[in-house]
């Protein structure tokens, strides 16, 4: 992107002061990806990758966005190489269905309602509550159940109802991922803590409110817009399935 303004400067970016070409540019601009958060509630961590603003609205950098897509998904890919799993963390409305569903088309574990606090910090203890469910569901499916009464019955299925709501998206994490990925940083900043704990890395969509210094990997972007989100993910997605395939491609 090319444009000479600089940081801080009281002039606006204007829409025929920015360079957008066509190709990996031009996409992650058709997609929002470059509108950040008001300047009032930038974090001083994402001020390098803040093109300019438009009507008080920081405009992410775009070229260095996708200098930090290419090491996230560099970084993926080998975890897909190694067999290792990636835990998906996206809570937030805009991000529940895209991160479920990016999830399960590569059978990943992922929490998509809300984080469990422990899940990684004392995933011994997850464990016994995942077996606990899989244990129930199990006797369901087989008719072990039909020994109970109905009232007894009824207090199961609400029971295994709420196992599977809250870890039904990670029971298939047998044991710590590789990395978490995570949509918006400053949301999931519990999640980011317990992996920093356990030493797990951290691969993060984050818009100009999020301390980026928190993240191994981040990708600087808009964290809110669904399409936004459906793109990088889409990416992640597809940086795993392609090392798998043995392929090897970037944006």
């Amino acid at each position: 992107m090319k444009n000479d303004l600089k940081e801080g400067s009281a002039n606006e970016v204007d829409a025929g002061s920015v360079d957008i070409k066509s190709g990996p540019m031009g996409t992650l601009f058709s997609v929002g990806a470059h509108l950040g958060y008001s300047k009032s509630k930038r974090h001083p961590s994402a001020k390098n990758y803040v093109f300019g603003s438009k009507n008080r609205v920081d405009i992410i950098d775009l070229e260095k966005t996708l200098v930090l897509l290419n090491k996230a998904l560099d970084f993926v890919y080998s975890l897909a190489k190694d067999g290792k799993q990636i835990l998906f963390v996206g809570n937030k409305y805009e991000s529940r269905k895209v991160m479920a569903a990016a999830a399960e088309r590569i059978a990943m574990p992922y929490f998509a309602e809300r984080w469990i606090g422990g899940a990684l910090t004392n995933f011994s203890e997850i464990k016994k509550r995942i077996a606990k469910f899989e244990d129930l569901l199990m006797k369901k499916e087989k008719g072990g159940l039909d020994v109970y009464t109905k009232k007894e019955r009824g207090r199961i299925d609400k029971e295994i109802a709420d196992l599977n709501r809250r870890f039904g998206g990670i029971v298939c994490m047998r044991k710590l991922p590789g990395a978490l990925f995570v949509i918006d940083s400053k949301d999931e900043q519990i999640a980011i803590d317990e992996a920093k704990v356990v030493g797990i890395p951290v691969i993060a969509i984050c818009s100009t409110d999020c301390n980026i210094k928190h993240v191994d990997y981040p990708i600087v972007a808009n964290d809110s817009s669904i399409e936004s989100i459906r793109f990088f993910v889409d990416k992640i997605v597809s940086a795993y399935q392609d090392a798998l395939r043995g392929k090897v491609g970037r944006i």
